[in-house]
């Protein structure tokens, strides 16, 4: 589910090929600035790579309109870095010492001066301010005076089939305002902003899984399909529920009692409050009490269409749903954005923040490196810091396309999972036995192969790659300090000496094929009906929120919020509260069967009956130790207890 949601996302975020930064970025300061030019101070990465000499079609109208948003660094952008890493780091003084969103905003939070500073500047420009925010001056004007502002020129580039608009050179801000400005958004238009629409969509066209089905790894056997690595394999299972997630990751009695959890997507579901009562009812789980479930929504939505808001729907439902069915006792608060647009992803992460809405987020979304420019890493980077100096972590999952060379042709990583402040969360094919026993994992990475016309084999087994957990090493963050001594150097340093960011953190169960059962109300064939219907799915969609479900569970078990848990969770690496998460967990090779509705929803288009190969991840590998598919492995029995205050 999430690499169709990411894919929608990268389709209209900022495309542009992210250039190395410093290693500033990785731990500390985002590296916004650069050196001088006369009387101003350059701000890095907000000439996108893609405004290059052989592309530009000339300069951009002055009439044309602009856009763009002014970041603020506050009043010590070098203190909130050092805070941010010190209350997050369980051998420093500080560990835990966090801060309220007041006391963060006052000590790190701009100035009225700058922000005074930062519009009389822009205004004198001839530039209109549209809104201020405690994080940036939204702004509005012509080419002129965006050029007068910023000290570039604005041309038009050919990029790809199109044309937009981006600075000629790398804009700047005068000397007088340098130490207010943290980096600026929105003087490129890749893509155009399509029109606002208040209204959102009814849900997509219902989704179901055809049977047989396993209730549990290894309940049903094919026994008349071909075998597959010698053996006969079991049916996929219908989908697992929470019961049997609570068991893998070693719950115990822990709820997640007091504990608050946040989700972030695009949209917001109509029906989530009567889907997610509903399935809590019919798979077991604890009833939701009332206020259990909030939604904080934007006052409208836009660009409905280009995003397909109804998709979203699917995405909130799997993370609420699952969040609950692992850590039933947590507070969930939904944070819907206006867009899948990150400017409004961005906006909704701030509000946590703000407000101090939650201590766990989760986020099922996020684009490949390439598609971001340094501008927005930089404001990305301030809100996770914000966040650890008030004690609140962010969890991120890694992608569904493994090392999204089949996907974008390149390798790479997502982001922001690859940020060096938030957890990435990779994923795991999951093995569920009777009596909810937890038999093995492995990385998820799936090869299919559909059965023959006469049905007695094969056709081209294993088959090709079609999906798997999104991972690898960052060109474009540097190493941190966490992951030093713990991940492999030949990881490490595949793509600088220097050593960079390597994803993911922890994993938990994507893989669609040992997926999770999920409730919604769709939109029945007939293109008219609504009804409620369930069917499994996953994706590290799935991963996420269980992560951080499970972190829930910890931080009831610590009595104090987690915050950023990188440093936490990578000093538990190499004991027993991990899964160490293999590729080959039994000794040979693993597969299931599917039979799956041609046409997504019933038997009138025909049946497709398939073997899906487990553990084979694009060129991605999960082995002994960490790796690029799992990281430091999976929650096992002893992971929720180990925080418990002794």
């Amino acid at each position: 589910m999430r690499s169709r949601r990411a894919a929608l996302r990268t389709s209209v975020s900022l495309a542009a090929t992210l250039p190395l930064l410093t290693g500033a970025l990785a731990i500390g300061i985002p590296a916004a600035h650069a050196a001088d030019a006369p009387g101003r101070d350059r701000l890095a990465g907000t000439k996108p790579a893609w405004a290059t000499a052989r592309a530009d079609k000339g300069a951009t109208s002055d009439s044309a309109r602009v856009s763009a948003r002014v970041y603020l660094a506050g009043r010590d952008a070098a203190g909130l870095a050092a805070y941010a890493k010190a209350v997050s780091d369980p051998h420093s003084a500080s560990y835990g010492k966090y801060l309220s969103a007041d006391r963060a905003q006052a000590r790190f939070g701009a100035t009225k001066a700058q922000v005074a500073a930062v519009k009389s500047w822009l205004r004198a420009a001839g530039l209109k301010v549209t809104g201020v925010t405690q994080h940036y001056v939204a702004v509005s004007g012509d080419v002129a005076a965006a050029e007068k502002a910023f000290g570039t020129q604005l041309h038009d580039y050919a990029k790809g089939a199109r044309t937009y608009r981006a600075p000629a050179t790398t804009a700047s801000v005068p000397d007088a305002v340098k130490d207010a400005v943290l980096t600026v958004t929105g003087l490129d238009n890749a893509p155009h902003l399509a029109s606002h629409r208040d209204q959102l969509p009814p849900p997509e066209t219902v989704f179901r899984n055809a049977g047989p089905f396993s209730t549990y790894h290894g309940s049903n056997v094919a026994k008349t399909l071909p075998d597959a690595y010698g053996t006969k394999i079991p049916y996929a299972v219908k989908g697992y529920t929470g019961k049997q997630l609570r068991a893998a990751y070693g719950a115990g009695k822990r709820t997640g009692k007091g504990v608050r959890i946040a989700i972030t997507d695009a949209y917001a579901s109509p029906t989530i409050a009567f889907d997610a009562a509903t399935y809590a009812k019919r798979n077991g789980d604890a009833a939701w009490s009332t206020g259990q479930l909030r939604q904080v929504l934007p006052a409208k939505y836009t660009r409905t269409k280009e995003c397909s808001a109804a998709g979203w729907y699917g995405e909130e439902t799997l993370d609420v749903e699952s969040a609950h069915a692992v850590a039933p006792g947590a507070q969930i608060t939904y944070v819907g954005a206006a867009s899948c647009y990150d400017e409004d992803l961005l906006d909704s992460l701030s509000k946590i923040v703000d407000n101090h809405l939650a201590d766990i987020v989760s986020n099922s979304w996020g684009e490949t490196e390439d598609a971001q420019t340094p501008d927005l890493a930089a404001a990305y980077d301030q809100v996770f810091q914000f966040g650890a100096v008030e004690g609140i972590g962010f969890y991120y999952s890694s992608g569904d396309d493994g090392d999204e060379v089949a996907a974008s042709g390149t390798k790479q990583t997502d982001i922001p999972a690859s940020s060096a402040w938030v957890t990435a969360v990779g994923g795991t094919s999951l093995a569920v036995g009777k009596g909810e026993k937890y038999l093995w994992e492995t990385g998820w990475g799936t090869q299919k192969a559909t059965l023959s016309a006469d049905g007695k084999s094969w056709t081209g087994f294993p088959g090709a790659f079609t999906s798997g957990a999104g991972g690898g090493t960052s060109r474009t963050v540097a190493e941190p300090y966490y992951q030093q001594g713990v991940v492999p150097p030949a990881l490490a340093k595949a793509n600088s000496a220097d050593g960079n960011r390597v994803v993911p953190d922890i994993a938990a169960i994507a893989d669609p094929n040992t997926g999770f059962l999920v409730g919604q109300t769709q939109t029945l064939p007939d293109g008219r009906t609504q009804a409620y219907d369930e069917y499994r799915l996953g994706g590290t969609s799935l991963a996420a929120p269980v992560v951080a479900a499970v972190q829930a569970l910890a931080q009831e078990a610590a009595g104090k919020p987690l915050g950023f848990a990188n440093p936490a969770i990578y000093a538990r690496y190499g004991s027993k509260a991990y899964h160490d998460v293999t590729d080959n967990p039994t000794g040979s090779g693993l597969a299931v069967a599917r039979v799956d509705f041609v046409n997504g929803y019933d038997a009138t288009g025909g049946l497709s009956t398939s073997v899906r190969s487990l553990g084979k991840d694009s060129s991605l590998s999960a082995v002994k130790g960490y790796d690029d598919v799992t990281g430091v492995g999976t929650p096992a029995g002893g992971y929720v207890e180990s925080y418990k205050r002794r």
